[in-house]
């Protein structure tokens, strides 16, 4: 039983260690850029963003969600009978892993967020849970795109929630990896990459406050991110 836990307790540093290093890789380019943006969505932490990232890679070479739909696997094909139409299952001759990553936000999302809840909930009344789990994949992805591509903040949540996904990305981070900011300098640095919640200092979740570093303190320490005069 003793080495039992030593091997317990070795592997669990191992996973500490591999968890540091992804959090510190999401900081850095090329991964930061988009980070940011993908970080904000319902389902989205930072192993899934980083999955889904790596396998898109540069968004630009979508030039419309349908293709980045059709490069997941998550399209519906089209059976053809002379005039009759009839959808198919998901094609599945996309990315397997960006369709696994999609798959579990999505079940993440429609369990944590009302907006995709209600969507899942409709959908559900007309098909299986499971094909009304992929269409609810299928259009976080078209969402997705619409985010990076437009470099928009998430319509569907205010900027609290946001800040406190900036703030639970922080969190994973220590301070090396968030390149010497504090927690609530780092959260406010991904509110401004966003354009949304300059004034915003103080959100509560859960019952408890947390804090977020003034737009001015940030803005000393990242001047590239000041408007221009």
């Amino acid at each position: 039983m003793a080495r039992d836990l030593e091997i317990v307790a070795h592997l669990e540093g191992q996973k500490a260690a591999i968890d540091q290093k992804l959090a510190e890789l999401s900081n850095t380019e090329p991964w930061a850029a988009d980070m940011v943006f993908l970080l904000q969505i319902p389902g989205f932490g930072l192993i899934f963003s980083l999955v889904v990232l790596s396998a898109i890679g540069d968004i630009a070479r979508f030039s419309h969600p349908r293709k980045l739909v059709g490069y997941a696997g998550l399209g519906a094909g089209v059976h053809a009978s002379g005039e009759k139409y009839q959808e198919k299952s998901i094609t599945k001759a996309g990315r397997k892993e960006l369709r696994w990553a999609l798959v579990e936000a999505a079940w993440v999302a429609v369990r944590s967020d009302p907006y995709w809840q209600a969507q899942f909930k409709r959908l559900e009344k007309r098909m299986h849970r499971n094909q009304a789990i992929v269409a609810i994949a299928r259009r976080l992805l078209v969402s997705l795109w619409h985010i990076l591509t437009k470099r928009e903040p998430y319509r569907h949540f205010n900027a609290e929630t946001i800040a406190y996904k900036m703030l639970t990305w922080a969190w994973s981070m220590d301070e090396t990896a968030r390149q010497g900011l504090t927690r609530a300098q780092f959260a406010k640095y991904g509110l401004l990459r966003l354009g949304i919640g300059q004034d915003l200092e103080r959100i509560e979740r859960g019952g408890y406050p947390r804090r977020l570093a003034p737009a001015e303190e940030v803005l000393a320490l990242k001047p590239e991110l000041a408007p221009p005069r």
